[in-house]
């Protein structure tokens, strides 16, 4: 905390004087500033910086000292400093020529805006064009591995398909069973009211096959394997593993992307059918318990009003969501930098974009369906 004693300020008709006392070091430095920045220097003819009575300075006091010396001098005021330490002396040289000065951001140039949103610009058009050419490639990998179906790595394929599959199985159908059992009791409320009961089975059949399952599904692995894949691939640029693989003469599109890529559209259709299976048995559940309506009779109304059709159109949307979280999650590993904290915004990114990507491609197919008459 800052003393309030460091700073004592002083006005003689048209003087101005600044004496610091003690020390002046990172906690008494906000509270200085507070205390210069009510002043108007243009109203004085004379500034006096006294600091005959400090006795320690640190590196962020000096940088302060040196910014205020400097402030000074741009309104054209006579300043004179006082110091006698010369330690306090050597520490002001020595900051003055190794840190640069401090940038206010209240006095950036509309300039410095429009060249950061240049760069930003820039980077967006970079990121997309980088984007397309890791997809170029994707599509490369993929037609060489159909003409040469022997350069498929079944063995990291069926790891892939456990690690992001089975282990995911449990928090699949754990998730998707509570949407059923949320989803089934808020309309039981309403269609209560309207002496509806019965189309509780409609609105859960139709919802949780064709859109809930599918979108939260994905959401999940987005974050689950997306992230996974950001992570893993990142810490293998870090160690340097995928300059050696290049070195080496193997491709890591082939070893490293396409495995993750077609283990994940393989498997995440299986887990859409679990989850509607879960989604399906939490509705029931809440369905029975508190419209009365029983599990016979759920199943013959549901076999009744949900086509097959809502059921397909679900597991169709699958692979692409697959893909797009497998896609997105493995680019981002790729451009992580070469230092561990990187890894962490990489992968925030990655499981932001796929999340992003997977609702957009959910609205894609919604809206193309409906057109279809599907």
């Amino acid at each position: 905390m800052a003393r309030v004693d460091v700073l004592k300020i002083t006005k003689m008709n048209d003087k101005l004087f600044l004496r610091f006392s003690g020390k002046l070091t990172l906690y008494d430095v906000p509270s200085c500033e507070e205390m210069i920045t009510r002043l108007d220097f243009n109203q004085f003819k004379s500034i006096v910086i006294d600091l005959e009575n400090l006795t320690y300075l640190d590196t962020i006091g000096s940088i302060f000292l040196n910014q205020l010396k400097k402030d000074i001098k741009k309104t054209k005021n006579s300043l004179n400093i006082l110091v006698k330490n010369k330690d306090i002396i050597d520490t002001l040289q020595l900051t003055d020529k190794s840190y640069p000065p401090i940038k206010n951001k209240a006095t950036q140039s509309a300039l410095s805006i429009f060249a950061k949103f240049g760069k930003s610009s820039y980077e967006l058009y970079k990121g997309f064009f980088s984007f397309i050419a890791f997809f170029g490639r994707l599509f490369s990998a993929k037609f060489f591995l159909l003409q040469s179906m022997k350069n498929i790595r079944y063995k990291e394929i069926a790891f892939e398909i456990k690690e992001s599959g089975i282990n995911a199985l449990w928090i699949i159908a754990l998730t998707n069973f509570l949407i059923g059992l949320v989803v089934a009791y808020q309309s039981a409320y309403q269609l209560k009211v309207y002496g509806a009961n019965i189309f509780i089975v409609d609105m859960l059949g139709i919802s949780i096959m064709r859109e809930l399952a599918p979108l939260v599904t994905a959401i999940v692995i987005a974050g689950r394997s997306g992230s996974s894949f950001t992570a893993q691939i990142g810490a293998m640029k870090i160690t340097q593993e995928l300059d050696a693989m290049k070195t080496m003469g193997f491709d890591p599109c082939l070893f490293l992307v396409m495995p993750r890529i077609i283990a994940l559209m393989v498997v995440l259709p299986l887990l859409i059918f679990v989850a509607d299976m879960m989604g399906i048995l939490g509705g029931m559940i809440v369905a029975n318990i508190d419209l009365n309506i029983s599990t016979t009779l759920f199943l013959e109304r549901f076999n009744e009003v949900v086509s097959a059709k809502h059921f397909f159109l679900g597991l169709f949307k699958g692979p692409f969501f697959a893909f797009l979280i497998a896609s997105i999650g493995i680019y981002r590993g790729f451009h992580v930098k070469n230092d561990t904290q990187s890894i962490g915004f990489s992968t925030t990114k990655s499981v932001v974009a796929s999340i992003f990507a997977v609702i957009v491609c959910d609205a894609v197919f919604s809206i193309i369906f409906t057109k279809l008459g599907f």
